[in-house]
């Protein structure tokens, strides 16, 4: 993950503001409040601050009825970021509604200052997109959003196959859960990976997910080595055909003697079929998650060519990205 946070948080900590809005999703933020003050119980110091606020100060008619209050107004001054929550929706339909009943409260949002940082998941996404301020950036959105999104906002650089990302000024992550990755960052990133750790073992319980034996451990979060994590995250960024070993060792600062003799301690794989593997797991992911074309996907992820991309994702699966899509794609819902 890519992340940047401000260099001197205020006194009190990080100023967080819990973004309310009609028909948001409220769970999600409720959730992250409780993991920040976790972390702050186990750091003995406010390191995270967190406020609800909304277009505007009073109630907010919340997703099934749920009434919650903003105690401020999102463009009120001395925030450091806001998180915005998914809302319900059945289909991506629903999405162009949401922004036009919340027209005010995104041109608040695009007016905000340059320092505050602007964070989202699941749904939520869509109106961080319309913010503009997703533009040129890469970020992520639940798999059921992704046509839709590509279609809406063609300036933002989706890549719906990462749960997900860290800009300097944005966070995006997909699911109605996608609140747990960005708490995660922020509490590794200001007080340390095994407090994390601590926490989720008390608080967070796992989501199974499934997908294809051979990419079982190929998902960021579960490589424990450093270097590994480091060069999963550089070969996910390039694309297939610049991800060679000679230019991997280059972007990490090491020989590509060390890179191969690390790696393959950590891993058991040459480097070169380990970086095959990450990519082809971004080819999976797609499949999965969009409708867009085999040859689309490949082109998008920079294999040289698109008969070599399903030559070598049948030799790593036994299936044809056709079958593959059948096996594992899931309907859209909710």
């Amino acid at each position: 993950m890519k992340r940047s946070f401000p260099a001197t948080p205020s006194p009190a900590g990080l100023r967080i503001a819990l973004l309310l809005y009609p028909a948001c999703m409220p769970a999600g933020l409720f959730a992250f409040a409780d993991l920040l003050h976790g972390a702050n119980r186990r750091a003995g110091k406010p390191l995270f601050e967190t406020a609800f606020v909304g277009q505007r100060a009073g109630a907010v008619e919340c997703a099934h009825g749920q009434a919650l209050t903003a105690t401020a107004s999102v463009s009120d001054a001395g925030l450091d970021a806001v998180l915005v929550p998914g809302f319900w929706a059945e289909s991506p339909g629903h999405v162009p509604a949401t922004l036009a009943a919340n027209a005010g409260l995104l041109r608040l949002l695009a007016g905000l200052g340059k320092g505050v940082m602007l964070w989202s998941y699941c749904s939520g996404v869509s109106l961080a997109a319309a913010t503009g301020r997703l533009n040129g950036e890469p970020a992520t959105v639940t798999w059921w959003l992704a046509d839709a999104m590509r279609r809406q906002f063609p300036k933002v650089r989706w890549q719906i196959e990462r749960t997900s990302i860290w800009n300097r000024r944005c966070a995006t992550a997909s699911g109605v859960n996608g609140h747990l990755p960005l708490a995660q960052a922020l509490i590794e990133e200001r007080l340390s990976v095994e407090a994390y750790q601590d926490l989720t073992q008390l608080m967070v319980l796992p989501r199974p997910e499934r997908s294809h034996q051979v990419f079982r451990t190929m998902s960021l979060a579960e490589q424990p080595d450093r270097l590994v994590r480091r060069l999963h995250a550089l070969a996910q960024r390039l694309p297939a055909n610049e991800a060679t070993v000679t230019r991997l060792a280059r972007e990490l600062n090491m020989s590509e003697r060390t890179l191969a003799r690390k790696v393959g301690a950590a891993t058991g794989s040459p480097v070169a079929g380990y970086v095959r593997r990450i990519k082809l797991h971004q080819v999976s992911e797609r499949l999965i998650h969009t409708s867009a074309p085999a040859s689309t996907i490949s082109a998008d992820l920079g294999f040289s060519s698109d008969a070599a991309m399903r030559r070598m994702f049948k030799e790593l699966t036994a299936m044809t990205p056709a079958q593959y899509r059948v096996a594992f794609s899931r309907e859209p819902g909710p």
